[in-house]
């Protein structure tokens, strides 16, 4: 009797994603969440809730009460935070150097934004006195930047650019996805009104859920566009002065409401990834956020070392790098797609490719969240190593994995340069 593949349970091959994102989850995250399902409203459950609020305020640095998840990917906490901060016809800036810059300005101008973008050759950074110039120029309500744009493996310095926001009463909207866990992020120091997250980079989890932080003056602004829906009104509730978000689902007013200890029903949260949620913030702060960090910045620096070792050309301005993810140029005799499918089909490796101007130029090739360890970026540097020499690249005769492997040994030992003083907790 055949039996039909749509019945047979679910295989998926094994495989080390080495790519941009997303990556292999922590084991610890995948056991949390076959966990047992609870009710919204149960005691436990919210117990939960209120447990991941408390671990993302460590996560992001700050003191800010409202601190959540949004249920999506990571872009729907993106979308959240633009839909609840802009009304049509607010002008927004968007500092553009990769391709999620311009996903910024995509889904503010859907949200009826008038949006300035600025722009940077892919592999630079902006500095501070540029966007200030930029913020004096044009007056926006909002200014939306990425931290790391992985198209770019770039990471935008922010420490001046909130602040300079606030001097102007100016709102900063940060998407910390690709970066946040794996690059040093200080939301309260560098006065970021909000920022969103995604679990499937640093900080090791799958997609499905997006991390928030949003402070006192932005819940503010977006408590004033608060609409209730029809038929569950609270007793006197007096809707906000300003227009109502025109999105329902990514309505932050109705989110926060829900996630306040009125639990005003919006959605039925998605336990499982509230579960994943929770365990990726347990497992990094119990790790040490400072020794997260500090993990990943050696797992690029082996990785770059490996890289060299192999005659590759790394991408991009080395001095703003993201941690996590490095940009490679694809030697001109080799076919960078067929490598890639090379490694997927005979070591199990993925490794990415990229998007507009850098199609066909770079691989990206990450280490980040569970995958940013030792074993993984041996593998990732052998599996390249061979693939490159199948496809009749001359290599030199050095090998790739003891380079990198003479990095780690080097760091053994070797005291912390990076420090990171825990952000009081709130309730």
């Amino acid at each position: 009797m055949t039996i039909d593949p749509l019945l047979k349970q679910i295989n998926p091959p094994p495989r080390l994603m080495m790519g941009p994102g997303p990556v292999n989850a922590d084991p610890r995250v995948q056991r949390a969440m076959s966990a047992d399902l609870l009710g919204q409203y149960d005691p436990a459950m919210t117990s939960y809730m209120n447990e991941v609020m408390e671990l993302y305020r460590e996560i992001f640095q700050t003191k800010n009460h409202w601190t959540f998840l949004i249920d999506g990917t990571s872009r729907a906490a993106i979308e959240s935070s633009l839909v609840s901060l802009i009304e049509p016809g607010d002008k927004v800036l968007v500092p553009v150097f990769g391709r999620f810059g311009h996903l910024l300005t995509e889904i503010a101008s859907r949200c009826g934004a008038n949006v300035i973008s600025i722009s940077k050759e892919w592999g630079r950074i902006f500095e501070p006195e540029e966007i200030e110039a930029a913020l004096d120029q044009h007056k926006p309500k909002v200014l939306a930047v990425c931290q790391g744009d992985t198209s770019t493996t770039m990471n935008q310095p922010l420490k001046e650019i909130g602040k300079l926001c606030r001097e102007r009463g100016i709102f900063s909207y940060v998407d910390a996805t690709a970066s946040i866990c794996g690059n040093e992020f200080l939301t309260d120091e560098w006065q970021i009104d909000i920022c969103t997250a995604g679990l499937q980079k640093c900080l090791g989890g799958p997609s499905g859920t997006g991390p928030i932080t949003i402070s006192d003056r932005a819940a503010a602004l977006i408590q004033d566009r608060w609409h209730v829906e029809k038929g569950i009104e609270p007793a006197g509730f007096v809707p906000g002065k300003r227009s109502r978000i025109q999105s329902n689902y990514f309505d932050l007013a109705m989110i926060m409401a829900y996630w306040s200890p009125q639990r005003l029903n919006h959605h039925t949260e998605a336990t499982s990834m509230l579960y994943c949620a929770r365990e990726c913030a347990r497992c990094i702060l119990e790790e040490g956020l400072s020794n997260t960090l500090l993990r990943h910045r050696l797992g690029s620096s082996a990785m770059v070392e490996g890289l060299s070792t192999l005659g590759l050309e790394i991408f991009g301005d080395q001095s703003h790098k993201m941690t996590n993810v490095t940009g490679v140029y694809i030697p001109k005799q080799v076919d960078g797609e067929a490598v890639r499918r090379d490694m997927l089909h005979y070591f199990g490796v993925e490794i990415g490719t990229s998007f507009g101007p850098l199609h066909g130029k770079i691989w990206r090739i990450g280490a980040m969240g569970y995958n940013a360890r030792k074993d993984a970026i041996l593998r990732t540097l052998n599996a390249l190593s061979s693939c490159l020499r199948l496809h009749g690249y001359q290599a030199p005769l050095e090998d790739a994995a003891l380079a990198a492997l003479e990095v780690f040994k080097n760091a053994e030992g070797a005291p912390s340069e990076i420090e990171i003083s825990p952000v009081s907790k709130t309730k």
